[in-house]
């Protein structure tokens, strides 16, 4: 089955093109188009998309909003979200990736770009350069002491393995790199995943690199 893909973009010209380039794929399906995030909503719940590529300022109801209510209330398995900016790095990008959305993609990507990051998302790893996260991090996330988070504590349930195994998805490395790294296979590798996920009830791996950041498991100062 073909990755099912729907653009949210207010600007016709950006909707146009990236669909020219995704239809061009044979493993790619563009089901839906959106000038705003009503309308993405709406054409979510109806063709139930495996990906939404979603601008964050549209007007009305903007990306970000748009964001939470899907993950926030769809059944079943939730589509992954990549937010569209035109900034390298936005403080909206920020909270969206709080809300649950799978990463982010400037706009001006290249199309063989855009066609790896669908790609990528479908098969739930994070699209995050580990740069850019420690770059978000270091400008968005609250200096000094915060409130309690329910994630943070939850570090303490991991095991050995599974700490292990969050450390490296924090950097960014995909499941195959992960199997490799550890010597083990991938299938146990997304077992650990989902264990970290659902320990710490976090969404997906994006939302996984920026609480690793935030609470210290991986310094924002590393290389």
């Amino acid at each position: 089955m073909p990755v099912r893909v729907l653009i949210a973009d207010d600007q016709a010209l950006v909707r146009a093109g990236f669909r020219m380039i995704l239809d061009a794929q044979p493993d790619i399906e563009v089901v839906g188009e959106a000038a705003d995030g009503e309308v993405a909503i709406r054409l979510a719940r109806r063709f139930r998309p495996d990906v939404i590529l979603m601008d964050v300022r549209m007007p009305g109801l903007d990306g970000l909003e748009a964001t939470r209510r899907l993950l926030g209330s769809v059944e079943g398995t939730p589509p992954r979200i990549v937010i569209l900016t035109t900034f390298d790095v936005d403080e909206y990008v920020y909270a969206s990736l709080q809300s649950g959305a799978s990463g982010f993609l400037l706009k001006d990507v290249s199309p063989e770009q855009l066609v790896a990051a669908v790609r990528t998302v479908s098969v739930g790893d994070a699209l995050l350069a580990p740069s850019i996260t420690r770059r978000l991090v270091e400008r968005f996330a609250r200096p000094g002491p915060v409130a309690p988070d329910p994630s943070a504590s939850a570090l303490a349930t991991l095991t050995a393995r599974e700490t292990e195994v969050f450390r490296l998805v924090a950097r960014g490395m995909s499941n195959a790199e992960i199997a490799d790294a550890l010597v083990v296979s991938e299938a146990t590798v997304k077992t650990h995943v989902a264990g970290i996920l659902g320990k710490l009830n976090i969404r997906n791996r994006a939302q996984a690199i920026v609480l690793a950041y935030e609470t210290g498991v991986v310094q924002v100062s590393s290389g």
